[in-house]
């Protein structure tokens, strides 16, 4: 977590700060503050999913102690698209934060779905705004909705028309020119815009480091056609992003063609599919769905399954499926198993371990050029440079190497580097037309969500949980008398991860006597503080412990008195 003070220089009313509280120097979580005077708006609300080493972790949220310090200033929440790492920690936020939420008919469609689920959506108040609309909030804000292109519907880039200039937030993007619903980016309006003069640019750093164009979508529908093709009598599985309407739309386009029924397996995919077409987003051809019970009545040439999983996800249908435990589908030899989708970094060894699982089943598994990115490369990124010509840069939305990279795309395109910079999360930059520098930070950082928990577990927690994973725990049990510390039973020794008691007898025999070896000593020095006598205990037993074996569990005293 970075600094708990805000430490600010004093505020000259005609700067704009900027505040990321999530999304740079990591994937996901993504989070910012614009606050000028006594306004203040956040683009987008985003969560992470945990690292490895965040063990019993299941989401990563941004910490938003400053705004809810500021709560009275916050005008609402611009969601610049539905994807997880985007709108994710919303239901989480608004237990804190109670603001309006603003964004396009598919994003506040996907939002009310999860605030449903965390029964927040009678309390919450979302408001539906079209590409292309603009929006005053508060005082000092307007806010531009612009249509975009990326890997789910509806996306938009935001320009943030305020009295210091107008900054361009590009979301999430790439430059799709022949998308599959809805027009291509609006490039004419950011030629506008760069024409008005741009204060600063905001940019997807995701794909800075690929060299090109990213294809469009329509390229990953040939790819499909050609294994629909070759798969007359196979059983057909689509792994993807629930949220990737687009390319649920291309793979049911295939059904209809190849006249296969298509079954939806996945919370999170049927909620995506119903919430997308209920509000147009996707057509569904009538009499082409069908549910788990009428499997039996087609041939595997005749299915199509459409699922979650395709990061590996250990609660996904394909996953489960993978391992024989899904209640009503298991993996037939054959089975071609499609993975529409890039590993998001951190995933790889999980999808290795469901690839390996699904192969051993005999199932087929493809994932070459079955997945096109929705983020935009280092020619599309460069483009946006030259319509938007900014004074400023800030690249967004990356790990260091992707927004160093931006950076050095930009360089390279004439920006001074002066006018560049590459921020961390809980910065504070104050810009105006004649300023562009950090004058401080504020709380930020990770909230880490462990069921219903939220924040209550820390580094501390996770610290134990290593310990415990890595190298096990030893309790030591044993009931003294209250007056005069005397043993009256025990000591008992209980192991957990450390050694098979049963296998290491002789080790917890001698465990025992080196526990009553520390009892006699504190009843010979007159100890009889319990404190004092679980240090002791849990010192010696250590020493024993690392010498014996080399190990070091976490060893747990514990007293019972009588």
């Amino acid at each position: 977590m970075r600094g708990e003070t805000v430490v600010v220089q004093k505020r000259n009313k005609t700067k704009l700060r900027i505040i990321p509280l999530g999304g740079l120097g990591e994937i996901g979580k993504n989070m910012t503050v614009f606050e000028y005077e006594n306004d203040i708006i956040v683009i987008d609300c985003g969560l992470a999913f945990p690292a490895d080493e965040m063990l019993g972790i299941d989401l990563v949220i941004p910490d938003v102690s400053y705004l809810t310090k500021n709560s009275y200033k916050v005008r609402g929440i611009i969601l610049t698209h539905g994807h997880e790492d985007h709108i994710g920690a919303l239901p989480y936020i608004l237990q804190e934060l109670n603001v309006p939420i603003y964004g396009t008919k598919l994003t506040i469609g996907l939002v009310e779905n999860k605030l449903k689920e965390h029964n927040l959506l009678k309390t919450t108040t979302l408001e539906t705004v079209s590409q292309g609309e603009t929006l005053k909030l508060g005082t000092n804000f307007k806010v531009e909705f612009i249509n975009s292109n990326h890997s789910v519907a509806d996306a938009v880039m935001l320009s943030i028309w305020s009295p210091a200039g107008i900054i361009v937030h590009t979301g999430d993007f790439k430059i799709d020119y022949t998308p599959i619903r809805g027009e291509m980016l609006n490039i004419h309006r950011l030629a506008e815009l760069g024409k008005k003069g741009v204060l600063a640019l905001m940019a997807d750093s995701t794909n800075a480091e690929r060299a090109g164009y990213t294809q469009s979508e329509k390229t990953v529908g040939t790819t499909l056609e050609d294994i629909f093709n070759r798969s007359i009598d196979r059983r057909i599985m689509v792994a993807t992003f629930a949220s990737n309407v687009d390319r649920v739309q291309q793979i049911i386009n295939m059904a209809e063609k190849f006249k296969r029924k298509v079954l939806i397996i996945g919370r999170s995919m049927v909620n995506v599919v119903k919430t997308a077409s209920e509000l147009g987003y996707m057509d569904i051809p009538k009499n082409i769905m069908i549910d788990t019970s009428e499997l039996r009545n087609y041939t595997d040439g005749q299915i199509v399954i459409i699922m979650t999983g395709s990061q590996g996800e250990p609660m996904a249908a394909l996953s489960r499926m993978s391992k024989s435990e899904h209640r009503q589908l298991d993996i037939k030899p054959g089975d071609i198993v499609i993975l529409s989708s890039t590993p998001i970094p951190g995933n790889e060894k999980t999808i290795s371990n469901v690839v390996n699982d699904l192969s051993r089943k005999g199932a087929i598994v493809i994932n070459q050029d079955t997945h096109v990115s929705g983020h935009a490369a280092q020619e599309e990124l460069k483009l946006v440079q030259a319509l938007v010509r900014p004074k400023y840069f800030i690249p967004v939305h990356g790990e260091y190497k992707h927004l160093l990279k931006h950076v050095e795309l930009a360089l390279s395109m004439g920006m001074p580097k002066q006018n560049t910079k590459i921020l961390s999360i809980g910065d504070v930059l104050e810009i105006s037309k004649d300023t562009f520098k950090v004058v401080g930070t504020v709380p930020a950082g990770q909230v880490l969500v462990d069921g219903l928990g939220v924040g209550d577990v820390g580094n501390i927690v996770l610290r134990d949980r290593k310990h415990l994973s890595q190298d096990g725990l030893l309790i030591a049990v044993m009931t003294l008398e209250r007056e005069t510390g005397m043993v009256v039973s025990g000591p008992d020794i209980i192991s957990r991860g450390f050694v098979y008691v049963r296998e290491a007898e002789n080790l917890i025999d001698e465990a025992k006597k080196i526990v009553r070896r520390s009892l006699e000593h504190c009843e010979n020095a007159n100890i009889c503080e319990w404190t004092q006598i679980k240090t002791i205990v849990k010192d010696d037993l250590k020493d024993f412990v690392w010498h014996k074996t080399k190990r070091s569990p976490m060893i747990l005293p514990i007293i019972m008195e009588i």
